[in-house]
């Protein structure tokens, strides 16, 4: 591996840099916690050659907007249910407004006339 490559990984959302207690304590929360929002399969870590669970920032967005309904008194089951709506709503919407710029490029006339 390059130095390139090395640096270029600090850029990349989803490469697992964070341990559980690095990642708990940029969280403000518990291992515990980290450990049920895996069981509740909103986020599943990805392991180390010793087995030891390792976090990308994407999933520690995530997991930072389930602690944020969980404080607001949301169970944790439904908050974890409501972070996997909202980022599948996300998706949803980036997809529509993709489709709808490919078919205004085709059709120009039909997007202005609406």
């Amino acid at each position: 591996m390059t130095a390139d490559d090395s640096f270029s990984r600090l850029d990349d959302d989803d490469y697992p840099a964070y341990t559980m207690g690095r990642a708990a304590e940029m969280l403000g929360t518990t291992q515990g916690f980290l450990r049920a929002i895996g069981e509740a399969r909103l986020i599943t870590p990805l392991r180390s050659g010793g087995g030891h669970r390792r976090y990308s920032r994407y999933q520690l967005r995530i997991a930072a907007r389930a602690r944020e309904l969980v404080d607001q008194g949301t169970p944790i089951e439904a908050a974890c249910r409501i972070v996997i709506l909202e980022d599948q709503l996300e998706e949803a919407q980036r997809i529509n407004a993709e489709y709808r710029k490919a078919a205004e490029a085709e059709n120009p006339t039909t997007a202005d006339s609406g």
